[in-house]
């Protein structure tokens, strides 16, 4: 009899079994307010800092706006009834603050939150689940205007508007995340000002961060308050940091990067402390006077899922001062007190964004979270990648990104064996959108979008998603 443990003869073809998901996995799309409504002066909506920057000339590539944006605003429904024919069991959306609360303070906007109404309502018709987000950046123009994001008082209005909409959507809604990559709003708002409301100071990003988080730890209490059976979680994005080599002074910059992309909300949003080595990296940036007694107990507040935005890793070498650096990292800095290390490209591919493609990284990044911080269910909240698509008698072929999304479904599916709590998935994204600094010029949808006539059309990643999530799982390979 021959032995079952043995590997089959050359020749013979395996019949591997397809990767199937657990029960109940949900499956999903994400979007933006801002990247996606349009209808940016309907409604009683008003600015953000968002319209500020992207109407300021050379803030965004070929000075493209979100005035109109994808037009979800007028075409709700029908974008829904794509969602159902896709088979999505979840769509992550975001909740425009100041079309809910214009000037961010005071009542709400009926009108705002009826917008929300209808398509919870349409949502729920089709058996999708609505997952929303509170915050995905775009900060009402007055707040900014008396100090934005460093200033403390912005973290009780954001508990404040996080009533006001559990108030209107929190009988229907489950699910809530409260800030969507605080790294983002904080280090490329007010650290490299590439992102809004662009500002360039090292010591307002720290800043930033803190009171993002505070105001996350605000809201959740907020939230529970005003809808006691409501999940409630943050999205944060993760990156594995990679030395460029076992030099120890390549050691040490990974460790500084990871500090500050990772462990600067990780730690104090699930630990209830900032890492004292990341402290002292930041001590020529900041005294951490900003820092109150109980933030951090706030900050820590318990949660019940944790959202993983993916796409890529860093690799790092030390500072060699007769190296240019990467135009993307030159000073002004989103990383301030290591302004001086170096970003390493490997010469492995890349999306459209000139990320590295690199699946076993969700891996990493997934069971680094589980192991290190959290028994939590953990969702990736957003994963995908822009490539340049070109539509072709009427259909869209994007076999880079839909071979993208294949890899890191098997990455996910490998943390999941390897005991991670891995609940969903969310591409990233549902239609081509306003990609923020650049503009309309990266297109990360499964759907395509035609910004003048505002057609869409499935691309095969889309037509591919949908049978995945049809057989909840994937082909063998």
């Amino acid at each position: 009899m021959s032995n079952p443990a043995s590997p089959p003869a050359v020749g013979v073809v395996v019949d591997r079994p397809p990767l199937t998901f657990p029960p109940g996995f949900l499956w999903g799309a994400a979007t933006a307010a801002y990247q996606i409504e349009g209808a940016a002066a309907e409604g009683g909506r008003t600015p953000s800092i968002w319209d500020t920057f992207s109407h300021t000339p050379g803030r965004v590539v070929e000075g493209h706006t979100g005035d109109v944006a994808c037009d979800h605003y007028h075409r709700l429904g029908s974008d829904v009834a794509l969602m159902a024919e896709l088979g999505l069991k979840s769509y992550r959306f975001s909740v425009s603050w100041p079309r809910v609360q214009p000037g961010g303070t005071g009542p709400a906007n009926a009108e705002g939150l009826d917008f929300y109404r209808r398509l919870v309502d349409e949502l729920l018709g089709h058996g999708i689940e609505p997952w929303l987000t509170l915050y995905h950046w775009d900060l009402p123009q007055p707040l900014e205007d008396v100090g934005g994001w460093p200033a403390r008082d912005t973290a009780a209005r954001f508990a404040d508007y996080a009533t006001l909409v559990a108030d209107a959507l929190g009988d229907r809604v489950r699910y809530w995340t409260t800030l969507n990559e605080p790294w983002c709003s904080a280090f490329l708002g007010y650290g490299s000002g590439v992102h809004a409301p662009g500002r360039s100071d090292g010591a307002d990003a720290v800043r930033a961060g803190h009171h993002l988080m505070l105001g996350h730890g605000l809201a959740v209490q907020a939230l529970r308050a005003a809808r006691p059976t409501a999940e409630v979680g943050v999205t944060v994005n993760l990156y594995p940091v990679t030395p460029a080599s076992e030099a120890p002074a390549d050691v040490d910059a990974a460790r500084r990067i990871d500090g500050l992309a990772n462990r600067f909300f990780l730690d104090p949003l699930l630990r209830g402390s900032y890492p004292a080595d990341l402290m002292a990296d930041l001590a020529k940036v900041t005294d951490f006077g900003h820092v109150r007694d109980g933030d951090l107990a706030t900050i820590s507040t318990p949660l019940d899922v944790v959202g993983v935005n993916y796409y890529s890793r860093h690799v790092v070498a030390a500072p060699d001062p007769d190296a240019e650096p990467e135009p993307y990292w030159r000073a002004p800095s989103c990383w301030p007190g290591s302004e001086d290390v170096r970003f390493v490209t490997r010469g492995v591919p890349v999306t459209d964004m000139n990320w590295e493609i690199d699946a076993p990284g969700l891996v990493e990044t997934l069971r680094r979270v589980h192991e290190e911080y959290t028994d939590l269910p953990l969702y990736v909240t957003e994963n995908g990648s822009a490539f340049v698509d070109e539509v072709v008698d009427g259909q869209v072929d994007d076999a880079d990104r839909l071979a993208y999304f294949d890899a890191h479904l098997r990455a996910a599916h490998e943390a999941i064996e390897a005991g991670v709590p891995l609940r969903g998935y969310f591409a990233w994204s549902l239609m081509d959108n306003f990609e923020w600094a650049w503009g309309y010029t990266k297109r990360f949808g499964m759907v395509h979008v035609d910004y003048d006539s505002q057609v869409r059309i499935p691309k095969s990643s889309a037509r591919w998603y949908a049978e995945v999530i049809r057989r909840n799982g994937l082909a063998a390979q």
